[in-house]
């Protein structure tokens, strides 16, 4: 990555962390963040130990504020940032509509969906000045397949391919363009928001999140006049 400067929302668990860690690997200049501070300092400890400093912070993705806060930071510290990569997001077990509240939609929105608005607006300024920029977010296959995992869940994911299509139209004579990853089932935290966790058998078949990592870092790497929109990864035999 040659000291690109990367952003990760969502770098304490799962996916967000793994690829804080291959970015860091890759060479990148990585800002760190998440809700758990412990999390992320361990993360940089780990890191440190091989070699790589982050810079890391808390923020919460569900806050508009916190996100501009972020971005403000990211930017003094990193002098910019090249690459977003928004991995955060959260479900709930009372995802049916006979147990789906006002409020629990509210939050799944306002972290799924909202949180991804909120960082990219208040990154843009300094991308559309550097002329170029990658923003790189993490949808699921529920935001392009009907499934059980809830209204909204699946409204949320599916707001980010929308979120993305009018950034890339509108943002691409800046050279900012924009990625939606779309995970099947992968073997993260995630797990405990079910009504009823996967078993054994069937986690033992998921993605793991370094599989999406290594998707994501790939999008990355590619050359500015290439773009993927809407990458698809899946487990083999699920």
């Amino acid at each position: 990555m040659n000291g690109e400067r990367v952003l990760i929302v969502g770098a304490s668990s799962g996916i967000g962390r793994a690829a804080a860690v291959l970015f860091a690997r890759e060479g990148a200049r990585v800002y760190a963040s998440a809700r758990r501070e412990e999390r992320l300092a361990g993360l940089a400890a780990e890191l440190a130990g091989e070699g790589h400093a982050i810079e890391f912070g808390v923020s919460d993705a569900g806050s508009h504020e916190s996100m501009e806060a972020l971005a403000a930071d990211a930017v003094k510290k990193l002098g910019g940032v090249d690459v977003l990569v928004y991995a955060t997001g959260t479900n709930t077990p009372d995802r049916s509509m006979a147990r789906l509240t006002r409020a629990i939609w509210n939050e799944l929105v306002e972290v799924n969906l909202n949180g991804a608005f909120s960082i990219t607006a208040a990154l843009l300024p300094a991308m559309r000045a550097a002329g170029k920029g990658q923003l790189i977010y993490v949808s699921s296959i529920s935001g392009k397949v009907a499934d059980v995992s809830g209204a909204a869940y699946q409204a949320s994911k599916r707001g980010m391919l929308g979120l993305a299509a009018g950034i890339r139209q509108e943002e691409r004579e800046h050279g900012i363009r924009t990625c939606v990853v779309c995970p099947g089932l992968v073997d993260t935290e995630l797990m405990e928001k079910r009504p009823v966790k996967p078993s054994a058998e069937t986690l033992g078949k998921a993605l793991q999140p370094e599989d999406v990592a290594e998707a994501i870092l790939g999008v990355a790497l590619l050359h500015p006049r290439a773009a993927i929109t809407e990458l698809e990864i899946l487990p083999t035999v699920l």
